[in-house]
């Protein structure tokens, strides 16, 4: 990312001493973010030059402090040279700690997360989704947040960073945030590449995730039942923004799409495939890879209802579909909390897992990454099988046992 940097020496009158003498200042800009050092000048008001930034005039004292501000532009910008060679992080804060000879090896971790945000917001749908840089804002505010109310700080070196600020920021998370474990644990691991990256750098001497170690938990998918899904597929809403919502929701059954991907669909989005059928093709958002899905007929009935009335489909904030689902659940009797996810888990599973589509098939439908991902959703089907096998076997006996007591009667 090319950066912005700008050196501008000031006179704040504001300031003018007992002897009407006003200082002199220096601001460094870097990526619109600035820093001001005193330069202990102080100068009459009406001897400042501020359009050129220099003393009036050639009297001894007006070229003596000329000559610092000179001096002091010269290293400004020498600094900022050397850091752009050695493609260091460049902050308006750095150059003036290394300016005043204070911790100029010292990278800060907030400061540094800022930046690297503006990195990722430039390579946006290019390297990251919109997503990813959202997740890493929230883990960024968690930071800021840990940092006031546990050291009391804004901001804290990489070289400060011990065993002891791990565990301090998981156990943040988990008792004043109240954040599950495995919200945690991407947390976690977020800070980790930041100082995995300072590692690289040597910006930091120990690695302090030494001996420290995070799990995640599984947790058990909710999918609907093929009996929940006919419920509410059947179901007739004389509302129209139930109705909509319904036959959203429907959608993302049919297709595995998650919401944010169903925001984005448009008719390019819709394609001939080799068989001649249509075919969804997308890039998803939150992992940039591809995703290529048949439509299905209940999925291909839904596009065709809403075609002519503007975008694909009329889907509406993510806050307000979430609100609209749980009144559709209530009026299908089903006691689930009804989202994206569970329609998503609902088509890896009752929809195509418990058809026969191959794992494979289904995993490259989802647009997951790694077969891993997928074989969740084929756990879940194998312990509903072992559930309903369970409660079969449980029902023959009954009808054996039943035989029998008539034999010897």
């Amino acid at each position: 990312m090319e950066n912005t940097f700008s050196i501008l020496v000031w006179m704040n009158k504001s300031k003018a001493n007992s002897k009407n003498k006003a200082p002199i200042y220096g601001r460094i800009t870097v990526n619109g973010k600035r820093a001001e050092i005193a330069l202990k000048i102080f100068i009459e008001p009406d001897r400042w030059d501020s359009s050129k930034g220099y003393v009036k005039g050639n009297k001894e004292d007006a070229k003596n402090i000329n000559n610092s501000i000179d001096n002091f532009i010269i290293r400004v910008r020498k600094i900022y040279e050397t850091l752009l060679n050695k493609n260091e992080l460049i902050t308006s804060e750095i150059i003036k700690n290394i300016l005043i000879g204070k911790a100029s090896e010292k990278v800060l971790l907030i400061e540094y997360f800022e930046s690297y945000l503006k990195e990722m917001q430039d390579l946006i749908n290019i390297d990251f989704a919109k997503g990813t840089i959202k997740n890493y804002k929230v883990t960024k505010n968690h930071l800021f947040n840990f940092l006031n109310q546990v050291y009391s700080k804004k901001d804290i070196s990489f070289s400060e960073l011990e065993y002891s600020f791990v565990t301090k920021f998981e156990y943040y998370l988990k008792v004043n945030k109240r954040i599950g474990q495995n919200a945690v644990y991407k947390h976690i691991q977020k800070l980790k590449k930041f100082i995995t990256i300072a590692i690289r750098n040597q910006w930091i001497d120990k690695d302090p995730f030494v001996n420290f170690s995070i799990k995640r938990v599984n947790v058990d998918r909710e999918m609907l039942t093929p009996e929940e899904l006919l419920r509410i597929e059947e179901k007739t809403f004389r509302i129209e923004r139930l109705e909509i919502v319904k036959d959203i929701f429907i959608f993302s059954c049919y297709t595995g799409l998650a919401y944010v991907d169903i925001f984005n669909l448009t008719d390019e989005n819709i394609l001939t495939g080799i068989d001649g059928e249509k075919w969804i093709k997308i890039k998803r958002q939150k992992t940039g890879t591809p995703s290529s899905v048949p439509l299905l007929p209940k999925a291909l009935g839904i596009i065709e209802k809403y075609e002519g009335k503007g975008k694909l489909l009329p889907i509406l904030s993510n806050q307000k579909m979430n609100s609209y689902l749980k009144e559709i659940a209530d009026f299908c009797g089903i006691k689930k909390n009804l989202t994206f996810h569970i329609a998503r888990h609902t088509f890896a599973t009752t929809v195509t897992l418990t058809n026969g589509v191959p794992i494979e098939t289904v995993s490259k439908m989802l647009g997951h990454k790694s077969i891993k991902t997928t074989q969740i959703y084929s756990k879940v089907v194998e312990q509903k099988v072992s559930n309903d096998m369970k409660i079969l076997r449980e029902k023959l006996l009954k009808i054996d046992s039943g035989k029998n007591e008539k034999l010897f009667r």
